[in-house]
């Protein structure tokens, strides 16, 4: 039978966007399960069916015989068009049915120019924007991500958050929303009180805000006896034995990172002051190589992918990576599959590794100094010497490759002109490492691409308390790097100041702004990271409507004492620790990596990981 949705495919860019049917997708009958859950993705199918979380939540569901979990994702802007026209709701892939028929609905926040894509699809879906203007015969709509560690500019549009990693979390929360609908569900609030006291999830109607004279926090108190001071995120202690998909949903059309993604571990070592993942994951946990080799020929027997890749915050520092590289190789050399290795360090990876790795698949190499001097790498605790960068640059060079990627900030803390200019001036000492090889003995054609982006000071760093640097002053760093640039064979590109001016406005704020969120997307925002439908000055004339001040934001520098948005969550490593780390950034002092020196940051109360190897 051919329905409308059928007939207006032919009239939208990329219809697999909306189709479903993919290979390894989950089908089941909506009426024999009692949970029928949303996954909903703020942005595009090609975006959304690159993320690894979805992959692992998505079947983790699926595993229960008493729920359907299905896909929902932001349609394009042609397809809002051909839903308006025809009166179509939001709908999920799997089974083509409206959201409003499912019981819970749980958006992932991975980036927050996002969430003007979650108040877009709840509205074309037909669903009250605001939490309490939400009764039982709507879905209960929960989020988890890592801008659930400060979601507070969305705390009104949701019912709860899940924080930390869910593939335990979310079947207690499913556990007792079964108990709950089962009992006839009277009342939201009585399903919200039975999961406030889980660990790791946060109802934020639970928690009043007040407010000081000068716009600051006064205070953040429960209202509700169920809810917790301070709510903890939820980690999986035995990342080898943690719950990961042994099948993988291959898409029709071609997606952003189009292979099978392996974990190989969860947290980071190092510490690098500006990095909100480095610290909210913690601590470091691995899974064993045999797990992954075992894991490895399953997905890839089943999805028919000839590219793996390794998943991690830090590749090169996997203590098994020898084991497991060698063991990928051999699986995958003579079936000509390729094997990507990103997240690598330059003061730390095997060149005889990289050669046979590249002996299927030769790749650019992707770099990230992070700061053009060593003062700045010394500020921000990245621990790599300009010295590390040029040997492994050259060693590079002397392999074969020429094209090499390096990634800096602009607007970090204590940056000078002259760290800009650094820039500049180390990547054309990388280029010079190019030419002091012989010509008849290196490679043709090279290829250096620096890229920038604009530091945005996040929630639980050490930069926290920080001021961002004003879109005018980003400009003007951009335009005096661009400057110093001089040779043609160095490609420069860079980030737009007012995306990251408007991301650091929402990565530290409060309840105030989900007014603003929801008035822009009635002046037709949505899409915000995608340069081509970013609506700046819309968003400046929200923010002017509802009277807030975006620079309060992020253009001032926060004091010790104030009380931020996010002190009621607990992600385990402590704001003392983080106020350390910000004095010894001022002073210029490192901070040596987990593994050689513990530092003391609070990770080590999971029990769990590195802190206890």
């Amino acid at each position: 039978m051919i329905t409308q949705r059928d007939k207006i495919l032919a009239s939208v860019e990329k219809p697999t966007r909306y189709t479903g049917g993919e290979l390894n997708e989950v089908l089941k009958n909506a009426d024999e399960v009692d949970v029928r859950f949303g996954f909903c993705f703020p942005d595009t199918y090609e975006i959304a069916m690159s993320h690894l979380g979805l992959k692992i939540l998505y079947y983790a569901l699926n595993k229960r015989p008493d729920t359907w979990c299905e896909r929902v994702f932001a349609p394009w802007v042609d397809m809002q068009e051909r839903m308006r026209e025809h009166n179509m709701r939001l709908w999920a892939l799997e089974s083509g049915d409206e959201v409003t028929r499912f019981d819970m609905l749980g958006f992932t926040l991975q980036y927050e120019l996002s969430y003007s894509n979650v108040v877009r699809m709840l509205m074309d879906a037909g669903i009250p924007v605001k939490a309490r203007e939400r009764d039982e015969s709507f879905p209960i709509v929960c989020g988890g991500g890592p801008c659930a560690y400060n979601a507070e500019p969305v705390a009104d549009i949701f019912d709860f958050f899940m924080l930390g990693e869910g593939e335990e979390l979310i079947n207690e929360v499913v556990d007792e929303y079964v108990k709950w609908k089962k009992s006839g569900k009277r009342d939201k609030k009585d399903y919200l009180e039975a999961i406030a006291k889980i660990e790791g999830v946060y109802v934020p109607s639970f928690y009043d805000v007040e407010y000081n004279d000068d716009n600051t926090i006064k205070s953040i108190k429960p209202n509700d006896p169920n809810a917790k001071e301070k709510i903890r995120k939820r980690i999986m202690r035995d990342f080898d034995k943690a719950y990961t998909p042994e099948d993988i949903i291959v898409p029709f059309g071609e997606v952003v990172h189009d292979r099978v993604m392996l974990e190989i571990m969860r947290g980071c070592l190092r510490g690098c002051r500006f990095c909100q993942a480095g610290y909210i994951y913690r601590p470091l946990r691995e899974r064993n190589s045999d797990t992954l080799l075992n894991l490895a020929d399953k997905l890839l027997s089943c999805s028919g992918y000839d590219e793996i890749s390794l998943s991690s915050l830090s590749s090169s520092d996997y203590s098994q990576l020898k084991d497991l590289t060698g063991g990928l190789l051999d699986m995958t050399e003579k079936k000509k599959i390729g094997l990507s290795l990103p997240s690598l360090r330059i003061d730390n990876f095997s060149m005889e590794l990289m050669r046979r790795v590249q002996a299927v698949r030769k790749t650019g190499i992707t770099f990230a100094p992070e700061a053009g001097t060593q003062r700045l790498r010394d500020v921000i605790n990245k621990n790599i010497t300009e010295a590390d960068v040029l040997k492994s640059t050259a060693m590079l060079f002397r392999g074969g490759w020429t094209n090499v990627k390096l990634y800096f900030m602009i607007g970090l803390p204590a940056e000078t002109d002259d760290d800009v200019l650094g820039i500049a001036d180390l990547s054309q000492k990388v280029l010079d490492e190019y030419f002091a090889i012989p010509k008849e003995e290196r490679a043709k054609n090279i290829n250096i691409t620096v890229s920038t982006s604009s530091f945005v000071p996040k929630p639980f760093t050490a930069f926290q308390w920080a001021a961002q640097d004003t879109r005018e002053e980003l400009v003007r760093k951009q335009n005096l790097l661009k400057g110093a640039i001089r040779s043609k064979r160095i490609r420069y590109n860079w980030h737009y100041s007012e995306t990251s001016y408007l991301e650091g406005v929402f990565a530290r704020g409060d309840r105030r702004l989900g007014e603003v969120i929801i008035k822009a997307v009635e002046k037709g925002c949505q899409f915000d990271s995608w340069a081509d439908h970013f609506k700046f000055d819309k968003w400046m004339e929200a923010f002017e409507e509802c009277g807030v001040d975006p620079d309060f934001y992020n253009l001032r520098e926060r004091s010790y004492d104030e009380i931020l948005p996010w002190d009621h969550i607990d992600i385990g490593v402590t704001k003392k620790f983080l106020m350390r780390e910000n004095e010894k950034a001022k002073a210029g002092v490192t901070t040596a990596h987990c593994r050689e020196k513990c530092a003391g940051c609070g990770a080590a109360s999971f029990g769990a990981g590195v802190c206890h190897e």
